[in-house]
């Protein structure tokens, strides 16, 4: 396996000093454990809606969002009626698909459970150990709705989560460094994965998400 220097420098010379840092993402101003529950709801929302349409689209239409899904209140989205959903499908104000809709109601339950259980959502998910980033991936993956693949990695990294996320060129790059051969699907080839880049954060000190920004900057867009 690659080290992570080899790896930086490849970056290097593919970005320069100045396009890698640029390239890199910022520590968030709030982090995930700090955030209210409503507001991990909405991103969860906002990343469910974006998966496979325009992102502007939904960033243009996300005031509309934030009044038809009241705040994304959890405790009220969760009790989401038929009327509420019938209201949902004829608002002009957010983007009228059902199936992706209903992910609100069924995400506000999920939230809502899991501050039962551990006095907070936000916190338990913000709290997840970095090194077991693939376990927090198949958390959302079997309790959550279409949080599962990149939806889900996207999710906790703009919460605030420092998490990698196994896009296309991460897991290019991944192959290139000798540590999976071929896709990133299998529960094999995710925890050779996060090995590596436990490995990497051992040795280089970077954040998870830095690392996994650097693998991807070291490939061919």
């Amino acid at each position: 396996m690659k080290s992570f220097a080899e790896i930086r420098e490849m970056a290097v010379a593919r970005k320069g000093e100045d396009g890698l840092a640029a390239h890199l993402p910022t520590l968030p101003e709030t982090p995930l454990r700090d955030l209210p529950d409503d507001r991990l709801l909405a991103e969860f929302t906002k990343r469910i809606f974006q998966a496979g349409f325009n992102w502007s689209v939904i960033e243009t239409k996300w005031p509309g969002f934030e009044a038809a899904f009241h705040g994304f209140d959890p405790g009220r989205n969760a009790m989401m009626s038929d009327e509420d959903l019938d209201r949902h499908l004829s608002n002009k104000e957010i983007v009228r698909n059902g199936a992706k809709i209903l992910t609100v109601r069924d995400n506000a339950i999920f939230l809502s459970d899991l501050a039962r259980e551990h006095g907070g959502a936000a916190r338990f998910l913000g709290d997840w150990p970095v090194e077991d980033t693939v376990g927090l991936f198949e958390l959302l993956k079997k309790r959550g709705a279409r949080l599962g693949g990149m939806t889900g990695q996207y999710a906790l990294r703009f919460a605030g989560y420092d998490a990698m996320v196994l896009s296309k060129s991460v897991v290019a790059a991944l192959n290139m460094a000798g540590v999976i051969d071929g896709a990133a699907t299998s529960k094999t080839a995710m925890h050779k994965a996060q090995a590596a880049f436990n490995a990497w954060h051992d040795e280089s000190g970077e954040r998870y998400a830095v690392i996994s920004r650097t693998l991807a900057a070291a490939v061919p867009d």
